[in-house]
């Protein structure tokens, strides 16, 4: 699988899981909804295993003022996940609100758009690298 191909394929399939998980969590059906958000960060990190590999074989400078825009909100989206892996647990236990843990959820699902968005519209300006 090439990294353009393999990138959009485990984004996509992130996105899907954490659709996946945050249907579950909200049904409070909680042994799926642990597995759904495992899978989607493991698809996550693969996901962004493919994405430093679009970064080798793109100039990504060519698509102006969007890559860095995309690339700090990739950056955020991705620490913004801590939240509601650490708070989930701590939501179970009762040490936190649920409240708390579904804020923090759905602003990491709104960030994974948005990054997706800015990261499409990245690509598009984009120029692959002569490989000479």
């Amino acid at each position: 699988m090439g990294p353009v191909s393999g990138f959009i394929t485990f984004l996509l399939l992130t996105v899907g899981f954490l659709l996946a998980a945050a249907w579950t969590g909200r049904r409070r059906l909680i042994r799926a909804h642990i597995i759904f958000v495992g899978v989607s960060v493991a698809h996550l990190a693969i996901a962004i295993f493919f994405a430093l590999r679009v970064g080798e074989i793109y100039d990504l400078e060519a698509a102006g003022v969007i890559t860095p825009i995309h690339l700090g909100l990739a950056r955020l989206t991705t620490a913004a996940y801590l939240w509601p892996l650490i708070t989930g647990p701590l939501a179970a236990m009762g040490k936190v609100s649920r409240k708390a843990h579904h804020v923090g959820a759905y602003v990491a699902l709104g960030l994974t758009v948005a990054a997706t968005v800015t990261g499409v519209m990245m690509l598009m300006g984009a120029e692959p690298i002569d490989p000479a």
